[in-house]
């Protein structure tokens, strides 16, 4: 793919502009993905399954070429508008930001995230039995069809449980070290009707957060003999939810283009 095809794909109306900064990469999840360029472009540039493949050469050929002219891109509209990124202090600024990262990778939230982590990885570690035997008693559900009993829907609603708690688990640390990171290097002199990044940053980790409370909460019902480790992860991120908010007020009414609109609610 080259610039043209590239300018020519950002012109199709039905584009959402900028829905992709605030969703959680759950693209096979999302119903928003016909209306999303980066989606788009991604599945244009990644086409075939060599380069969808991150451990195989063809990947990491197309993400260069991808960032090569996304470059390319950039440098050509600074000087569309006459600003010259030659007299830019970049190597200032990237520093800069590497202290912002640097901090904010250490604050509370985002040491608490990475805590929650560890924990997820812990705990299945640990339940590797309890998982064998759910497997066992759902497979003799299924040979003795007892009334009431419907092992199917409870197997899904398991998987469910399990694929929401992978994804989020590192996705919040992620999140909230660049919604920190933002907060940092967001001025003072922001008009306050504009829209904060880190707000929308924060947004999603918080989203993130309640969607593997839920999940936590149906293991707990799948799993009571490990309730007693449940309800400690659990309270654990119900301490990160609220110091998020309480460090973000605003992010709960952060408006993310498309997802936050009357009947589009999911991101």
């Amino acid at each position: 793919m080259d610039k043209e095809q590239i300018r020519k794909l950002a012109e199709n109306p039905n584009f959402i502009p900028g829905i992709y900064n605030y969703c959680d990469r759950w693209c096979e999840r999302c119903p928003f993905t016909s209306r999303c360029m980066n989606f788009a472009l991604s599945e244009e540039q990644f086409d075939d399954p060599e380069t969808r493949d991150i451990t195989n050469k063809a990947f990491w050929n197309k993400l260069s070429e991808m960032f090569r002219i996304t470059l390319e891109m950039v440098k050509e509209t600074a000087k569309e508008q006459g600003i010259d990124l030659d007299s830019l202090d970049l190597q200032a600024a990237s520093n800069e930001h590497r202290i912002a990262r640097d901090t904010a990778g250490n604050h509370e939230c985002s040491r608490a995230a990475k805590a929650y982590g560890e924990m997820v990885g812990n705990w299945f570690d640990s339940a590797k039995d309890i998982f064998e035997k759910k497997a066992d008693d759902l497979s003799l559900k299924v040979r003795l069809e007892l009334p009431n009993s419907d092992p199917a829907s409870e197997a899904a609603g398991l998987k469910d449980s399990v694929d929401i708690i992978r994804w989020y688990r590192h996705l919040i640390y992620v999140k909230l070290v660049r919604a920190i990171t933002g907060a940092l290097e967001e001025t003072s002199q922001s008009p306050d009707e504009v829209p904060k990044d880190s707000d929308g940053s924060a947004k999603i980790a918080l989203i993130s957060i309640d969607r593997s409370i839920a999940a936590w909460g149906q293991m707990r019902k799948h799993f009571p003999q490990r309730e007693d480790d449940i309800l400690d992860i659990l309270v654990h991120l119900d301490r990160l939810r609220r110091k998020t908010e309480t460090i973000f007020p605003d992010a709960r009414a952060f408006v993310r283009p498309g997802f936050d609109h009357k009947n589009q609610d999911r991101g």
